[in-house]
Parts: C-alpha cells; structure tokens; sequence
C-alpha cells in the first residue's frame, strides 16, 4: 500500500494577498486603529473560545472605562441546568434536539443592570464573551471571535471548556459534547447567523496566542466565493476501541495515537473550512457556509427540503488491523422525529474502499431468526452474561474493494474487522443505537453505551437473508459510457434519499450539478483535476481518498486524471435524489 498525497491541511485560495488578513496581535491592533471613536465596542464569542488572550491582548490595548463580561449577565448554573434539563434528559449519548437563544441563558435583571452602566459610562465601553451583543446592543463595533468545533472538542478533553454558564470543565468529554451538541452549540450558531452581516471583523481564534482576523466584507465575499466553486473540508481524524491502521500508513498519521478509527473528511457540521490568503490561513466552522449561503451551496430544491442543513455525509471507518464497530441499527424516521425532534434519519451506506483478505460486513438478519430470542440474547450479553452470537442472527458478507453495502434505517449492521470504509449517509447528527461492543470497553476505559431497547424498536425483521442480497449489496446498474469512461449506479436504496454514481475514466467525464448539490471521493487513482469549461473557478487537485464537495451553483464541470492514465480512475458521486 503506497502512501498517498491526502491533504490534511485544504484550504480555498481566496486572495494571494497576504495582508488582506491580520496576523497576531500586533497587525490586529494596526488594523483597529481606524476605528480608534468607536465607543461600545462588542467582542462576541462562540462557546469555547479561550477569553483570557483576548481580555490580555486585545481588551487592554483598547483601554476601555467599562468591561462588561457576559457570563457575569447569565442565569445562575443550576437555573441553566434546571431550564433545559428536559431537553437533554438522562441519556449519556442522546437529547433532543432544540433550538434554545442564547438569550434564554441571561438574566433579565442583569442585562438591563448591564445596560443601564454602559449608558452611563463617558469612555469606552467593551463586552466581551457568548452573548457580549446581548449586553451591548447598541455598539459601534463588532467584532466575532469563532473557534472550529474540532478544537472545541480537543479543549472539552482538556478540560479547557466548561459549558455555557457552568462550572463543570471537569466533567467527561462525551458529557460536555453532548450538552454543546444538542444545545449551546445550537444557541450559539443561531446568535452568529443573526448577526453574520452586521460583523465588523472576524477573529480566528484556533490559536489563541496567535489569532487570525478578516473584516467582515472580506469574511462575507469569501463564503459568497466558496459557495460558487469546488472545495475540500478540513479532515479530523480519532481513535476508537474499534479502531485500524489503515489510514495511518496511508495518510502518513502520527504515530501517537493507538489506531485511528475515525475520520470526519466531510461532515460540515464537525468540520471546518481554511480561506487562504497567500500563505496565511483563516479556519472556522464550515456550518457558518452551510447557514449563511444555502441555496448557492445546496441548491434550491434541497434548501426548501431540508432547510440550512447540509444532508449528506462522507467519513472513514478503518477497521483494518483493528475489530469489528459495534453491531447497531439508526432510527426509523418517525422515530427519530418523534424522539429527538429530527426530521429525517441516518440512511446510509458502506462503501468498500480498501479491504483486507476476510473482510466482512453485517447485514440483515438471517432468515427465521427467532426476535424474541435475539432481544433476550442482546440483554443477555450486556448484564453481563455469555457474549451475544452476533453469528447466530445477522448475516456476515464477504467484502472486498469497490463493494457497496447499502444500509437504509432500520437495518441491523456493522463493519467487520479488516475492512476500510467510506461511509456515505445522510447527516441527521449522532443517533445510532448501539446493540453489542463485542464486550469491550471504550477508549476511556468505561463500558460504551448501549441502547439495546431504542434499537429493538427499529429492526425491520423483515430484512433478511434474501431481501439483503437481492437489495442491498452491490447495486451496479450501467448508466451510460463513452470512449474511455464509464457512469454506474451503485445505489442507494429507494428507501434513502441518496443517489450514488460511480465513474471510471482515464479521459475527461463531464458532469453539472443541474441546481443539486455534489459530494464526491476519488476512490481509485492518484490525483484527478477538477475544472470549469466556462474557466468560472481555478482547476482544482483532488487526491486518492480525499471528499469534495461541488455547490449546487457550480453547474456544469469536468474531472480529468492529473496525469496520463494507464489504468481507470475512479470517483464516486453522492447527491440528494428529487422528490417524486
């Protein structure tokens, strides 16, 4: 297996000019002097923003007469804990889904205390924090400060970033991100996206020692530009207890970690986006272009779907020399909308891009397998008794490079060991109901939950053997070919929503969006070229493995191979199927 040249750094080339942004400190400050009169200056900021720097750097050369913290202005801790705590119930993994303001978390009485000194105030004024323009909402200046939800994640482990208005940095990670996922994290985006076209300047702040800052037209004409032309997300890649070594050597990885087991490569809602000036770099969330331009990005007809949500997803699962993932089932979509206030499901799909000689995935359950049996079995292993025979129930599949195993919802499942899989599915968050581990712990050191009744309340029993072969395993259908090229259909199910194509070339293939948002991965080859025939955006390099995603509004594009091909390339292609 030869190492590829999968880019773990993308980035879109927005300007060559290097000092269309700020770097550090000293050159944020230089830019700020022009607006030396303004009085109410507000620094908001998005939850797990480091704010020491911050006050440090910035708010002391500011020299303000009043500084106005927001987490001073907010409901007591065990207010906060006691408003939501329906929302996110008792469940270690899943709440329900909501869209809180950020407003919801202050104090009324200390908001208009708030107010009421800074009217007063004969000096500058400056707030600062999540929620700093609730407190001053009449400033001269805003600035946001916005930090990348991977980083969040690596700051939760650290112990760096307590929830909104608590003091509980100590607590698990898994908590911290499931009460960011399901809640501050949503009050946060809805308080950015009210307030995107009123930005003054936008700070990166991933590196808080050494910040990025844009103005706010640079920041806006930058997504408006994205939203027109091909691009790549910033990968992130995690260990799991399940975890392989596949995607180490190939994408020459650190050598820290025990396995990699995960890799998010285009998941907007976890990922995030580099706009590139010359050599400098700002990275913030990819959901803000998702929010901000979605019917560029996504097309009219998907927009009025699904709204300002980005519904498909590409991600790694590598199992090769590592286990089996855990055997589970995603929710029905009444029963995930009923649940957890979602309005469509996890449908999704395995795609094999590598496999080891053995390699298998779960599917289906065997024909005449006895329910009662297999839920008892199931309670059976996770108190504690005899493993559950997995065998015994669902059926193993041969697997091999190129198969597609389609998984609507409701289909019991998992990848075996040896295997390294594109994961292609719709992006309805994190419900998955986990039937077995195997037995094993998580990389903590803690059992991994199991939702053995949620999942038993969404089998479809009638997924067996039969139906599984004849539905859901490599559905190639030709669709149509020239001289040197080739378009299949590889699924997925008419019960899912997604459409997938492969092509296989060693010439140019042709392609349009026709207003539909575009998701694709080279899954054979080293490096393909994607390009405008109206010259409409600069050609754009994929490497082997790497996700791209084409915005509806991009139209008509070509994808070449980079250099002469003796052997076909290959991509596979996702989108949203039309509405009958």
């Amino acid at each position: 297996m030869n190492k590829s040249n999968y880019d773990k750094r993308p980035g879109v080339n927005i300007s060559a000019a290097e000092r269309d942004c700020a770097l550090g400190w000293h050159e944020i400050l230089e830019d700020l002097k022009p607006h030396a009169g303004a009085r109410r200056i507000a620094i908001e900021c998005f939850h797990g923003v480091q704010l020491e720097p911050l006050r440090r750097e910035l708010v002391s050369a500011l020299s303000p007469e009043l500084v106005l913290v927001s987490a001073d202005a907010m409901l007591p801790a065990e207010t906060i804990e006691a408003k939501f705590a329906a929302m996110l119930g008792d469940d270690p993994v899943f709440g329900r889904l909501n869209w809180a303001t950020l407003e919801e978390y202050f104090d009324a009485a200390k908001i208009a205390d708030a107010q009421r000194v800074a009217a007063e105030a004969k000096g500058r004024v400056v707030a600062i924090g999540v929620g700093a323009s609730i407190l001053l909402p009449d400033w001269d200046l805003l600035i946001y400060v916005d930090v990348a939800r991977w980083e969040i994640q690596q700051r939760q482990r650290r112990g760096e970033a307590p929830s909104l208005g608590l003091d509980n940095a100590a607590e698990s990670a898994a908590q911290l991100y499931k009460r960011a996922f399901f809640l501050d994290w949503r009050a946060a985006d809805a308080k950015k996206h009210e307030l995107f076209k009123k930005v003054d300047f936008w700070i990166d702040g991933n590196i808080p020692e050494q910040p990025v800052m844009v103005s706010g037209e640079t920041m806006r004409s930058a997504l408006a530009a994205v939203s027109r032309q091909p691009f790549e997300l910033v990968p992130y890649f995690d260990a799991g207890p399940w975890g392989g070594q596949w995607m180490r050597k190939q994408f020459n990885l650190p050598d820290g970690p025990p396995n990699y087991a995960w890799c998010f490569n285009c998941v907007p809602e976890e990922n995030s986006l580099i706009l590139r000036f010359g050599t400098r770099e700002f990275e913030l969330p990819s959901l803000t272009l998702v929010h901000e331009y979605p019917e560029a990005l996504l097309g009219a007809d998907i927009y009025k779907r699904f709204g300002a949500e980005f519904p498909i997803r590409f991600d790694f699962l590598d199992t090769i020399g590592g286990g089996n993932l855990s055997l589970q089932v995603h929710p029905l979509r009444a029963y995930i909308r009923e649940q957890f206030g979602m309005e469509y499901t996890q449908d999704e799909s395995y795609y094999m891009l590598d496999a080891a000689p053995g390699a298998e995935v779960y599917l289906g359950l065997r024909e005449g397998i006895d329910r009662e049996a297999l839920a008892a079995d199931l309670r059976a292993a996770q108190a504690g008794g005899a493993d559950f025979p997995a065998e015994k129930y669902v059926n193993e599949w041969p697997a091999k490079k190129h198969d597609h195993f389609l998984i609507p919802a409701g289909t019991i499942h998992c990848s075996g060991k040896d295997g390294m899989v594109l994961e292609i599915s719709a992006t309805p968050y994190i419900f998955t109901f986990k039937l077995w581990d195997w037995g094993r712990m998580g990389m903590d050191g803690r059992p991994r939950p199991i939702h053995i009744e949620h999942g038993l309340k969404n089998i479809q029993w009638d997924r067996t053997t039969e139906w599984v072969k004849e539905n859901l395993i490599n559905e190639d259908r030709p669709i149509a070919s020239g001289e040197g090229w080739r378009e299949e259909s590889t699924g997925l199910h008419s019960l899912e929503f997604i459409e997938t194509r492969r092509h296989w070339f060693t010439v140019p293939v042709q392609h349009n969006t026709e207003g539909n948002l575009h998701v694709l991965s080279l899954v054979e080859g080293d490096a393909a070229i994607v390009e405008s025939p109206t010259n409409a955006f600069r050609p754009f390099t994929v490497h082997y493995a790497e996700a791209f995603v084409v915005p509806a509004a991009v139209g008509a594009y070509t994808i070449r191979p980079a250099a002469p091909a003796s052997k076909p390339l290959a991509t596979i292609l996702a989108y949203v199927r039309k509405e009958s």
